[in-house]
Formats: C-alpha cells, structure tokens, sequence
C-alpha cells in the first residue's frame, strides 16, 4: 500500500489502514458480495487500499435506509429546522478540526497539492455553515384568491423532496460530495451518495464525520463504486432526485434513465469555457488569469478557461506570457511544498489527456509550452501546456480535454470573437478582459454561460449559484438558489367558512 510516508498524520495512517467499508443505515458494513476494488494514488501509480465496491444489492440496501429516514415518524422527520441548523454548523466545525487530515487523504487519492487541497477542505466548511443558516429560512408566501361569493386563505410550502442521489465527480471529491449532501440535508431529504471510483477516500471520511456529527442512520449512505452503481441509483424507483456532476455525455444517460419514472434530476456538466483578452486589457493581469483560468486543478475542472481568443494586436504579447506562466509551474507530487500542480487523476484521463495533445500536432496545430509526453517517469503527471495554430474544428478546441491544456486563438473584432466563444454545445463559464467596461459587460452579455467573469477568473463563494447553459447541465446550485431544486413547491387551500 502506498501510504509509508513519513509526513502523513497518524490519523490517515489509521483510517487507511482500516477496513473501507460502505456506510449503510449508519453502519460500515462490506458489499453484499464481498467486492473491493483498489484506490490508486497518481502521483506513484501504487494502491492506496481496497475499498469496497458497491452493487445493485448494496444500492437497493441504502435506497431502503434512505426512504426509512425521510419518512414519518423517523428521527429524521421529527428533527425540527433549527436543530437541523445546530446540526450542520457542528459539521462545519468538525471539518476543520479535521482540516490536515481531509488535505492529505485528498491529495493522496486525487493527486492535486495540499495547498489546493486545503483550500477545498475549507470551501467544504464553509458550505455547511452558509447553509446552516438557510435551514430555517424555507418559507412559503401566502397568495390572494379573488373568487366571488367565498373566501379563501391560499399559501404555498417548501418541502423536502425525499431520497436524493447524489452522484459526484473525481476532480474536487470532498467539495462536491459537500454540494450535493449540504443542501439535500439542509431541506430535509436523505442521501445516498455515490463517490468517483477514483477518489472515494473523502467521502468515506466524511461519512464517519457526519455519524460523529449526531446524523441519524440512514440519512446520509456512502456506497463506493462503478458506474453500475450509479445506474443502479438512477433506475432505483425509490429515488426521487438525482443530483449529478460530471460529464455531458454520462448526463444525457443520467436523464435518459430518470425519465422512466420522471425523477427529479439536477446537471453540472462539461464545459470549454471561452476567455478573451482585448487589447486595451490589463495584459499581466490578464496573463496571470489565463494561467489560471487554464491550469488551475491540474486543468481538471469543467469552468476552466481552456479556449483563449486574444486580440490581434496583443496576440504575441499574451502568448509569450501565458507560455512563461505555464513554465513557471512546478509539476511534482501534491505533498511536496514546491509543487503547484500536481498528477492527473488516472492512467486514463492521463492517457486521454496526452492523446489529445498529440492529435493537434498531428493536424498542424503548435505547441508554445508543454509537451505531448508524460512530465515524469512514474506517476500521471502532464505539463501545463499552450497550443496555437488550431483551428475551430479541430478536436482539441471543440472537446472537452479535462486536463492542463490551453488553446489560444486569434482575433479582430467583438463581434467575431462572440461568435467564436459561443460556438460550441456548452455553457458553463466564460470571462473577458478589458479596461472599458461598457465593453467588457457588453460582451459578458452576449456570452451563453452560466457564469461570466470579468477583469477576473475562478472568483467564487458559496453564496453565488452556478450552473449551465446549453449542454453545460440543468438547474443551479449553492446560493439561495441551491435549495430550489432540492424542494417541492407545495399549494395550499382552504376554504373559510
């Protein structure tokens, strides 16, 4: 097992030393069948430990303590708003008591710096606290009826949905395991959430979290496994809601399979996100944001600005200092203190990764930094790498690659590059730099993405929702707006007499 570092806490020396069993009705218990499959560490290749795998059996197991949680008379159904509130803020706290010990599970089965992953042990955090707040707040309106002869009083409710799914991706595994968890909690459902085979350890640690929290069982189920379990979740007639992030392709089959029995679903899916620098732009710092807006996570994250369109007249400038930042990087192992980017997540998406690369050289296309080969000898590391001469069409540009690369385009006129960024089936994210604002909103305006940054990329905080257009995803969460897709909207009426 690869875990004999000498920096590791005696804490995730424990936990990976122990059984990684599926959470079920609020006991660790093994898959029905006795299946484990291995967690592979990226940066060497080596196992981190056997985990156990998850079948049809096991998701129709915790489905059936999800649905005894939500219904009356359970714990769960008694436990009134405010108790809820108690109950998340005391998660908040508990994960950042457990903060170092999140990172290093995180960075071990992801790959990604501590650095990194210390800041999305504390987005998670934080995602319970904010929405603590919001617990208390699920208010209905009351609603004028105008019938003559009879007077009516007329007022709406949130509820909670029932059992939630939530399905999660690899690239931020304890944040988005958070998104799906905190607001279904929140309103008042139960989970079952199923982890990325790749990067399950979080979600595990988590789910000792939330029993230590005082959750009831059944409220929150962790089941590990392939992607039959997640189809099993998503056939499951006992699941109301499917809340799904990840790719666009695995999402159309996600709502395909929800229409059966016309469950709710929720969509963060694939973006390829546009980012235009005009010439009048604050060009180091727009540099400095194209690095970013391209290379941040490994590149593993579906609003990252992997489409650059640069103004003619700056083109060369821009270039020559994204190709300097991406150089600059430090590619190594996530617990090296010197590293800023650490291994892509899998031989897969490393493989997949380097075969893109390779196919825009093979069409003509130009590398300004980077390479099309693996960084280091052991390990799925890949350089942050800078591609120009591609063109529309070409794979590379149109395709969601999922890993640090970069294609810079570019171009004359607004209206051209408007055209050009939303040319494309996602919708996810976009930016534009510029130190005219008319222009720079103008053109934000004209961008089809859920979110626009301006003068800026990869701002954030809990309290703004996110989502896509197009074939980016349906719904929004966090926000105000992250409880909406988590509830029904209940009509009430009654007849005065």
């Amino acid at each position: 097992m690869s875990h004999d570092r000498p920096n590791l806490l005696p804490a995730v020396r424990s936990f990976l030393s122990s059984p990684k069993q599926l959470l079920i009705d609020g006991e660790w218990v093994d898959a029905k069948d006795g299946k484990t499959f291995a967690t592979i560490d990226p940066a060497t290749e080596e196992v981190l430990v056997q985990v156990a795998q998850a079948s049809t059996v096991d998701i129709d197991r915790a489905v059936v303590a999800a649905r005894n949680a939500f219904e009356s008379p359970s714990p769960w159904s008694r436990m009134t708003p405010r108790d809820r509130s108690h109950l998340l803020w005391r998660i908040g706290d508990l994960i950042d008591a457990s903060a170092e010990e999140f990172a290093q599970l995180e960075s071990l089965d992801n790959g990604k710096s501590l650095a990194s992953a210390r800041g999305d042990v504390g987005v998670a955090a934080e995602l319970f606290r904010y929405f603590a707040g919001w617990a208390t707040k699920m208010e209905g309106t009351s609603i004028p009826m105008s019938v003559p002869g009879r007077e009516f009083h007329a007022y709406t409710r949130r509820e909670a949905i029932g059992v939630v799914a939530g399905i999660v991706p690899w690239n931020f595994p304890l944040t988005m395991a958070a998104f799906k968890i905190v607001p279904a909690i929140t309103a008042g459902n139960t989970v079952v959430l199923k982890p990325a085979e790749q990067t399950p350890l979080t979600a595990l640690r988590l789910g000792q979290l939330l029993l230590e929290a005082g959750v009831p069982a059944g409220v929150v189920n962790v089941v590990p496994g392939y992607g039959d379990a997640g189809a099993a979740l998503v056939d499951h007639a006992g699941v109301d809601k499917v809340a799904f992030t990840g790719s666009t392709e695995v999402g159309k089959k996600i709502a395909a399979g929800a229409s059966k029995n016309l469950k709710k679903v929720s969509l963060e899916l694939g973006g390829k996100a546009p980012n235009i620098i005009f010439a009048d732009a604050d060009l180091d710092a727009a540099i400095a944001g194209a690095a970013l807006a391209g290379y941040f996570n490994e590149g593993q994250c579906c609003v990252n600005g992997s489409r650059l369109y640069v103004q003619r007249s700056v083109f060369d400038q821009v270039i020559d200092g994204v190709a300097a930042a991406a150089s600059a990087i430090t590619v190594g192992n996530g617990f090296d203190d010197a590293t800023t980017m650490g291994p892509l997540v899998s031989q897969e998406q490393h493989e997949k990764v380097m075969g893109y690369v390779r196919g825009a050289i093979s069409d003509g296309a130009t590398i300004n930094a980077g390479s099309a080969d693996r960084a280091l000898a052991k390990g799925y590391f890949f350089s942050p790498t800078l591609i120009t001469g591609v063109t529309e069409q070409m794979a590379i540009q149109t395709d969601e690659i999922f890993g640090p690369v970069v294609t810079a385009i570019p171009f004359d006129t607004e209206d051209e590059v408007v055209a050009a960024a939303n040319n494309t089936v996602y919708g996810l994210a976009a930016g534009v730099w510029s130190k005219d604002l008319g222009t720079a909103h103008r053109v934000g305006s004209k961008l089809r993405a859920g979110t626009v940054w301006l003068n800026t990329w990869h701002a954030d905080d809990v309290t703004l929702p996110r989502g896509g257009f197009k074939q980016s995803g349906w719904g929004r969460e966090l926000g105000s707006f992250g409880l909406d897709d988590y509830t029904e909207l209940k009509t009430v009426i009654a007849e005065l007499r």
